[in-house]
């Protein structure tokens, strides 16, 4: 029997990016045109925002877990959130979610693991980049990380929440971002996560001067996994 996913979306881009992952790949593992089902809830990002701003990841958690009823309601047997700054409120989630969810860096940090890197660059919203969702998950399988500058944070920060989650993939951000991972090769990264699920839209693998390790579609491609019954290490 094939597992119901539930979404829980957050920002609009980096949702449809994973539900669109899930759909299309579906045909590898179940054959043309197939992929699981899939019931998908969104609050706006300004009600997460107005909690994410002032640290309030209990309230974030609130967000999440109504949705996740949701889709339970719905016939989703599992969730996942294609959102890793709001993977700050995970531990409030997991204690009351009525369904059981994946984490974003965690399979990030599997896949880090199983392609034998050892120093990871983050990058994401100033919220993700200065959080322990990255660094916890990676010390877990012995990966250290690296972030940009303070004031690159920022501008990174900026990129995102003022282009990316509506849609502006703009030359001038490619370039900067470029930059950045450039700088943190420099610094001994042998590879980047791409932390914020918008960020793959703007960046690709062809564009990058590291491996990109891009954290949307490696939950959705653990999501597919879980739902046809393949386990991953």
């Amino acid at each position: 029997m094939v597992k119901h996913i539930g979404i829980v979306g957050c920002s609009a881009e980096g949702a449809a990016l994973c539900y669109r992952t899930i759909a299309i790949e579906g045909a590898n593992l179940m054959g043309r045109h197939a992929h699981p089902e899939i019931t998908m809830h969104t609050y706006p990002l300004s009600e997460y925002m107005q909690y994410i701003e002032i640290g309030d990841w209990e309230n974030v958690a609130n967000l999440m877990l109504s949705s996740a009823e949701k889709v339970a309601k719905a016939g989703a047997d599992f969730a996942i959130c294609p959102d890793n700054t709001i993977h700050q409120a995970f531990d409030f989630v997991i204690k009351k979610s009525s369904i059981p969810w994946l984490h974003i860096a965690e399979e990030v940090a599997k896949e880090a693991k199983r392609q034998n890197y050892r120093s990871l660059g983050i990058l994401g919203t100033r919220f993700l980049m200065e959080s322990p969702v990255y660094p916890e998950k990676l010390s877990d399988v012995g990966i250290e990380c690296k972030l940009p500058k303070p004031n690159e944070r920022e501008r990174i920060n900026n990129i995102i929440f003022d282009e990316l989650v509506y849609g502006r993939f703009t030359q001038e951000a490619l370039i900067y971002f470029q930059g950045i991972i450039e700088e943190l090769k420099n610094q001994g990264c042998d590879a980047v996560v791409l932390g914020c699920t918008e960020i793959p839209l703007l960046i690709t693998q062809k564009d990058s001067p590291l491996p990109t390790l891009d954290s949307t579609r490696l939950l959705a491609r653990a999501a597919l996994k879980k739902a046809v019954g393949i386990a991953t290490l």
